[in-house]
């Protein structure tokens, strides 16, 4: 048996450069971290040649052409995996609620089968062949950070050029300023959940066809290079206010990417003394995440009582193997 661990993650600023309908043009960029909410997967030779394969579902099925799970049936194709296997995952946070739950699963999977074939892959093989399945082989209307930034971990800047290539650099906090940084961050279920595919493809036609919009990106992409700087300096009061430019722009890209009661909670949050924040995610689902003044936690939380906190800290390795008994 092989289990993999994955990391998900929380996207800061620059989100949504990271598609090809923007980065072809000019290079885009995120500064992005893994926290220490996982997707676990566990892979094994199944007794017979078929396929069982276990989620929010069970699939028992003769071969990988019949499996309805779209990410798990290409990446055991792009691997050359026919039969005689068996797959499931368990996973800290629910999907689809905008911390890349996919991504940790394309990631994971294809880490733990590709160790359960005898082999390895660095973190750049994970990354670029995890996009390669979400987005070419399966057909998704999504960028490339969550895959990078779940394979290699940590807190990154991640720099999408036209040609294709991908450039994560690691953005180093000495341990009191990460701490400093952690102590400021606050995160909230809203418990919206919902897919991201129709913001991302109207998104994707957006960029494609609005040069105005892909101006709104480009500044999106400026505040994740002055966020570098400023983290890279140690400079983590700044931290907020880019996060509260980042997410006014984003929200004139494309409808769909708030909504009423999450502009009220972020609008209750400002009025309690939060800095900044975004919703995590595409669609106008999942998480709220805020960064304030430790000393407002308390009257942010009575503001927002209604929500669920979850407690998080970052994250600073990849995916990983944590079982391998072949």
């Amino acid at each position: 048996m092989i289990i993999s661990k994955t990391p998900l993650r929380i996207s800061f600023v620059g989100g949504g450069s990271d598609m090809a309908s923007f980065y072809q043009h000019e290079p885009g960029a995120v500064v992005s971290t893994t926290i220490n909410k996982y997707v676990y997967i566990a892979v094994n030779k199944k007794f017979d040649d078929a396929i069982r394969l276990s989620y929010k579902e069970t699939e028992n099925v003769p071969d990988i052409s019949k499996l309805k799970h779209n990410i798990a049936r290409e990446t055991l194709r792009f691997l050359k995996i026919k039969q005689g296997i068996e797959i499931s995952s368990i996973g800290d946070i629910p999907a689809e609620t905008g911390l890349a739950t996919s991504g940790a699963y394309t990631v994971g999977l294809l880490n733990a089968l590709i160790t359960y074939q005898g082999k390895r892959m660095t973190a750049e093989e994970l990354a670029r062949n995890a996009s390669i399945i979400e987005i070419e082989k399966v057909g998704r209307p999504i960028g490339k950070q969550d895959q990078y930034v779940e394979a290699y971990g940590g807190l990154n800047y991640i720099q999408f050029n036209p040609n294709g290539s991908v450039k994560v650099v690691p953005i180093k906090l000495t341990p009191a300023k990460k701490k400093k940084l952690q102590s400021h961050l606050l995160l909230f279920y809203t418990g919206y959940v919902a897919s991201s595919a129709k913001v991302l493809s109207k998104q994707k036609q957006i960029m494609a066809k609005q040069i105005d919009k892909r101006a709104i990106m480009s500044q999106m992409v400026g505040l994740a290079k002055t966020l570098k700087k400023e983290l890279q300096k140690g400079n983590i009061d700044s931290f907020g206010k880019l996060l509260h430019e980042n997410w006014l722009l984003k929200k004139k890209m494309a409808g769909g990417i708030t909504n009423r009661k999450i502009d009220e909670w972020y609008e209750q949050a400002i009025k309690n003394g939060a800095i900044g924040g975004k919703i995590c995610g595409s669609g106008g689902r999942g998480f709220l995440l805020l960064y304030a003044p430790p000393l407002s936690h308390k009257k942010i939380n009575a503001a927002l009582s209604e929500l669920q906190q979850v407690d998080f800290s970052f994250e600073e390795k990849g995916s990983t193997i944590i079982y391998n008994q072949a």
